[in-house]
């Protein structure tokens, strides 16, 4: 248990990284604040912005400053960029960016002094898959934005970072949107390429193993900007620094283009 018992508040805690991130925290003697769809202490879709405001307005009325915000909260969306619903499109944005956004907007006023921003990426916002177009994009554009919030609070005491975690044996995949609606230009590569497998799930990290590298990085006493969780993603990581755009994305597009066997 500690001392000093820290107020932290975490958006999607009630399910996947944010209830692993929960449970450690409040074992360890803080008080953590779940703000989520389903969440224990603030049912809230965060990309409702007012009603995230309600949520923080509250949360300042009856315990004051926070010690840390970590933003869990996410949406995921598969499918050929043709063919997906603009709606569907729009909410990736709107609970991925604007829900992480937001959450600081809010969240940056009632921070202590030594305050701590976690802004939960994606390996995604550096390694382009193809059908996740959104997806990617939109936590590209987390990423960015957490870069740029550090930036803006470096005269302050207030840390942010993004971490990069790659895939994880969550509920997340399970529970993503898939549009597996096809056309004549992607035959089955839209299915295969995105429908989870046998295989691809044993190459996804324990939930246990991340949460456990994500707290620790919480826990840091100086954060850098940015953190991959995952041996395989540290590698693409790498490959980016040493190779041509062109190269990497050919990779990838090798790694994560599935289409049918021809048979002989």
């Amino acid at each position: 248990m500690r001392i000093e018992k820290r107020t932290i508040v975490i958006t999607g805690a009630s399910s996947g990284i944010g209830e692993g991130l929960k449970n450690i925290f409040e074992k360890k003697g803080d008080l953590v604040i779940d703000v989520s769809l389903n969440g224990r202490d603030y049912k809230c879709d965060v990309s409702n912005e007012k009603q995230l405001k309600k949520v923080f307005d509250d949360i300042y009325l009856n315990h004051g400053k926070i010690d840390m915000l970590i933003t869990c909260a996410g949406y995921g969306l598969s499918g050929a960029v043709e063919l997906l619903d603009e709606k569907e499109s729009k909410r990736e944005f709107d609970v991925n960016f604007f829900g992480t956004a937001n959450a600081c907007k809010y969240a940056i006023p009632m921070m202590k002094r030594k305050g701590k921003i976690i802004i939960i990426s994606s390996a995604t916002a550096l390694f382009p898959i193809p059908f996740k177009a959104y997806y990617c994009a939109s936590k590209s554009a987390v990423d960015s934005f957490a870069r740029c919030l550090k930036m803006e609070l470096s005269k302050t005491k207030i840390q942010v970072t993004s971490i990069c975690p790659g895939d994880i044996k969550t509920n997340f995949s399970q529970n993503r949107v898939k549009v597996y609606e096809t056309n004549e230009r992607y035959g089955k590569a839209i299915e295969l390429s995105t429908k989870p497998t046998e295989k691809s799930e044993k190459r996804r990290m324990s939930p246990q193993y991340a949460i456990k590298k994500i707290y620790k990085t919480c826990e840091k006493r100086h954060l850098k900007s940015q953190y991959i969780i995952g041996k395989q993603y540290k590698f693409f990581n790498f490959c980016r620094h040493i190779f041509s755009t062109n190269i990497v994305d050919k990779c990838l597009n090798k790694i994560f283009y599935k289409t049918e066997k021809k048979t002989k």
